[in-house]
Formats: C-alpha cells, structure tokens, sequence
C-alpha cells in the first residue's frame, strides 16, 4: 500500500508539472535542475529468483537533481508485477490440495485462487552524464549505482474469500514474502531537448538483492525459512523525463 501511494503521488507530481511548466530554457550550457521521471521496465530473474518467478514487469517513478557538474541524484520507487512462476511457487498449495490439485472451499466446492508475482524497491542512487555531443553537454551517456530495499512475494486472490485455510494471518504462511538490501546499477543513455516534454532515458538496469524471507512460518515447508537469498534481476529500462527549469522572465521595453 505504501509503495502504491508514492507511485500515485508521483503520477501526480508528474501531470502537475506538465500542465503548468511551460517555459523553456536553453541547454546548449551545463545546469542545475530537479526533475521527475516515470518509466517501465521488463524484468529478468537470476539466480534464487529465477527458481520462483519468470519475466515481469516494473513500473516505477522518481524525483532527481541533475548538478551543473552533471553528477545526479536520484530517489525512486518501483512496482514490480508479473504472472510467470516458477519452482516452490507453483508448489505452495501441495499439502492441502485435493488428488487432481484443487483446494476445497468452505461449501465443499473446488475454490478459485490465483496466485501472482508483486513486490517493490525503494532506494537511492548517485550517476553522471557524460556528454557524446558538445551541442548538448547536458545529454550523453549515464551511468549509476545505489541500494535500497527490495521486497517480493505471491499474491494470492481467493474469488469469494470463502476458502478458511488461505485467508488472513493463513495466507501470510503461503506467500514466500522476501525482503532485504539490494544494490542497483543503470548504464544507458539520457536526452534532454530545448523542449521540455522531449526528455527520456533508455538503458540496462541490474538489482542484486541479499534477501531472506520475511515470515514467521512456511506452511509449505513446514518450518521457518531460514535460508539466505541473492535474488537478481536483469532489465531493459525506458524512462520519460520532466525537469523543471527556472521561467525566464520577460524584458520589456518603454519608451
């Protein structure tokens, strides 16, 4: 829920600023400037999860500010979603599935569940531009790196809520929620026009997460989770760019 919220709230700062920053400014010189960023990513899992999860998709939104030097900072959250599982995943209802792998409602009837990949990752991160072309010293090659936090489990959707044995705290039991550390890293290339809606970034972004399971209890296991996780994703980024430079006042002339 937390995560929905910044992205919402970024949506929002995102449109604000497209319908009321009209100006533009010239960026044949090096500047200062914050700027928000929305972007998509496709997603592929290495190592332990690979063995739970398949391609997925991220979407995600942050606030930066790019220096004179051209260093930038950059604090960003993502959403990450997807339908492919893998290994344990498909796995987590064995002990309580029926011979032709069904659960049993509380009517007796075979229950309705889907179960799904969601997760996030709030972090942090410092880059630079190196420019490719002297007429736009601003634009050019981009390369960061930072951490934060990232977090993954099953979403497990029972049609009807009317199945006792994966609701509630039950359903925690199930749901494999990962956390911990991750490093990141972005290699790509970012533009900037002289107008300010024409403005992405396109690139590789990896995450290297050192995580371990968040519960209490695995019921598929039978026993607490205590392994330790390093949890990879491989990604084809895309970004679209808003910043926000100073308006320049007009000159007027009186005779």
């Amino acid at each position: 829920m937390k995560t929905m919220l910044i992205i919402c709230f970024t949506a929002f700062m995102l449109s604000y600023f497209a319908d009321t920053v009209k100006s533009q400014k010239t960026i044949d010189s090096a500047i200062t400037f914050p700027m928000f960023s929305g972007s998509y990513m496709v997603q592929i899992p290495g190592k332990d999860m690979a063995n739970r999860y398949g391609v997925n998709s991220n979407i995600g939104g942050s606030f930066m500010l790019k220096l004179k030097s051209n260093f930038i900072l950059d604090i960003n959250a993502n959403y990450i979603f997807g339908n492919n599982l893998n290994g344990d995943a498909i796995s987590i209802f064995d002990s309580i599935k029926t011979t032709n792998n069904f659960l049993i409602n509380e009517n007796g009837e075979y229950a309705k569940v889907i179960v799904s990949e969601r997760g996030y990752f709030i972090g942090g991160r410092i880059g630079k531009i190196f420019p490719l072309n002297k007429k736009n010293i601003n634009s050019g090659l981009l390369i960061m790196a930072g951490g934060g936090i990232l977090q993954h489990k099953l979403r497990i959707e029972n049609d009807g809520n009317n199945t006792p044995q994966i609701l509630g705290d039950y359903k925690k039991g199930y749901d494999k929620m990962t956390i911990g550390f991750s490093a990141t890293e972005f290699i790509g290339y970012m533009y900037f026009s002289k107008k300010q809606l024409l403005n992405f970034y396109f690139g590789l972004e990896l995450y290297q997460g050192f995580t371990k399971s968040g519960r209490s209890y695995d019921f598929s296991l039978m026993k607490k989770d205590t392994n330790r996780r390093l949890d990879l994703l491989n990604s084809i980024k895309i970004g679209w760019v808003i910043p926000i430079y100073k308006r320049i006042p007009d000159t007027y002339y009186y005779n």
